[in-house]
């Protein structure tokens, strides 16, 4: 035997799920990133509302800027284009779909008539230029809900019912968790977010992914 055949079955699954339509997946999940940042950034420069600032809680105090965290932080573009190379059918496609951009038009809405952001911490960000140029680039503002967060929960969710629909290992389906959580942290770690943030964005991205998985799941095969 060679190629897929001398892998488990679920990787044959997932690569099978993977290689159709490929391109058109790439082309359509690169186009729906760039529309979202246009206008996160029009939000973000443009506030038609005073900015409301977060407040700090403990957990924030305690948490401190982590350099390291930038890599995680960013990896979010990387795992959201996870869960659109697993789905099959246009059923699951329209679902998944419609998930992601109500999730950004809700999320846009509050931006646009509740403004906020996170006071800015102490920290000489001259010493991290990386992060320095995440800052410059993506004021800690839009903050709450995190949509960083939302979306990673969006994908959790997504992902954790795909791995199991090819039969992936729970270790693969444990490791789904542990990267959401890990995105989830970064945005506390990278000072970009504060814990109310997140919260409000986990929330937010699980009371919008639930009902579009409970519809896929009543769905014909």
């Amino acid at each position: 035997m060679t190629g897929l055949d001398t892998h488990p079955e679920w990787v044959r699954l997932a690569a099978q799920r993977a290689g159709r339509h490929t391109l058109t997946r790439i082309a359509v999940v690169t186009l729906a990133i760039s529309a979202f940042m246009v206008g996160y950034f029009i939000l973000l420069r443009h506030p038609f509302f005073q900015v409301t600032l977060i407040p700090l809680t403990g957990l924030d105090r305690l948490i401190g800027f982590e350099p390291w965290s930038l890599a995680p932080y960013a990896s979010l573009w990387l795992y959201i284009s996870c869960a659109p190379m697993l789905l099959s059918g246009r059923r699951q496609y329209l679902l998944y779909g419609s998930s992601a951009v109500l999730l950004a038009a809700v999320g846009f809405t509050l931006f646009f008539f509740w403004p906020t952001a996170v006071p800015a911490p102490d920290v000489d960000w001259s010493r991290y230029p990386y992060v320095a140029f995440l800052k410059s680039v993506d004021a800690a503002g839009n903050a709450c809900p995190s949509l960083h967060v939302a979306y990673a929960v969006l994908t959790a969710l997504w992902l954790q019912r795909l791995l199991g629909e090819i039969g992936a290992p729970s270790w693969l389906r444990a490791l789904n968790w542990v990267w959401c959580a890990v995105i989830a942290y970064s945005t506390l770690a990278t000072k970009q977010h504060l814990a109310l943030d997140l919260v409000a964005g986990a929330l937010l991205g699980a009371a919008l992914t639930w009902p579009h998985l409970s519809l896929e799941r009543r769905s014909p095969a």
